[in-house]
């Protein structure tokens, strides 16, 4: 027999909902009306996310945006757990050559900035046309680097979320919301969160 979950959310480590699903359709609407706007007059309009984190956020804004448009990845990593480990590698490259090419960089959530720093500055070496930053959340308070974000869906207080594709460890992707992790239940529960 199927055991009952008692709490309100399928995972026991959410402290709060921060951003609900109404309010990223919204948002990610809204960006994607900004974006068709911006490259009505674009013949070479390509949406670059990076993985894993980016997936369910690009593929929302990509059927917002009403103009003739492709898509590619890049696989990094910088965290590990719940800490960002400030190092980035680049596991998997995109496969279009993006010279001459209208490039929107998508990621989940800007937080130090290292990682869209580290990708923006390798992609300008292969001379797109223009290339934009576009983020569904942007944790201020924890840049270290500038970063000047194109199109972003929201800024959010420094909490560790998850949620619309964020994880932490792989849990937690598949809310349809943002949710702010209770660290310390996250800790009693899986250990040191790394």
């Amino acid at each position: 027999m199927a055991q009952v979950h008692s709490s309100p959310y399928p995972y026991d480590f959410i402290g709060q909902i921060l951003i609900t699903q109404e309010q990223i359709e919204q948002r990610v609407a809204e960006l994607g009306a900004q974006i068709t706007a911006d490259y009505r007059d674009s013949d070479r309009l390509l949406l670059l996310g990076l993985l894993r984190g980016s997936v369910v956020f690009l593929t929302d804004l990509m059927r917002k945006i009403n103009r003739p448009m492709t898509m590619d990845f890049m696989l990094v990593s910088s965290y590990r757990g719940a800490e960002s480990s400030g190092f980035v590698r680049i596991d998997a490259d995109h496969k279009i050559n993006i010279h001459n090419w209208d490039v929107i960089l998508v990621d989940d959530i800007i937080d130090t900035g290292y990682t869209i720093h580290t990708v923006r500055k390798l992609l300008l070496e292969r001379q797109p046309r223009s290339l934009k930053i576009c983020a569904l959340l942007d944790k201020k308070a924890r840049h270290k680097v500038d970063i000047q974000i194109d199109y972003l869906g929201f800024e959010i207080p420094d909490y560790f979320v998850v949620g619309y594709g964020l994880d932490i460890d792989e849990k937690g992707r598949n809310l349809p919301y943002i949710a702010a992790v209770d660290l310390e239940k996250y800790r009693a529960l899986y250990g040191s969160g790394n």
